[in-house]
């Protein structure tokens, strides 16, 4: 096994394979931005409009304010939901250019670094 020449994301040659796909991280904080955000958005503004509905139909009702109560459960759901899928999609572009500086770096220390088995 050589340390300073193996195959790893940065060597050329050899087997590229590296647990850590930024282009996969990639597609999938955008298909977050792109798909999901908007996509959940879209539901909840579509479910808000038939509450809303719903509430106003059973005005001056009990039932009305049992509505409510699920409206603001609901819309609390959904802020979570949002705010969960920003973190995953900001973790997701920030941890692929961790693993390659990390890698980068760690190759750079290996590769300065005296031994005093060099030269054996």
């Amino acid at each position: 096994m050589r340390l300073n020449g193996g195959p790893g994301p940065l060597a050329t040659g050899g087997n590229q394979d590296f647990a850590s796909a930024p282009a996969e991280k990639k597609a999938a904080a955008n298909t977050i931005e792109t798909e999901l955000q908007p996509n959940t958005k879209k539901a909840s503004d579509h479910a808000d409009g038939a509450t809303n509905s719903l509430r106003n139909g059973f005005g001056g009702w009990e039932t009305a304010a049992g509505v409510k109560t699920v409206a603001d459960t609901w819309e609390q759901q959904v802020k979570t939901l949002m705010a969960r899928l920003e973190s995953e999609k900001n973790a997701l572009r920030g941890a692929s250019g961790l693993f390659v500086r990390n890698d980068t770096g760690v190759g750079a220390d290996l590769r300065a670094s005296t031994s005093k088995l060099n030269g054996l």
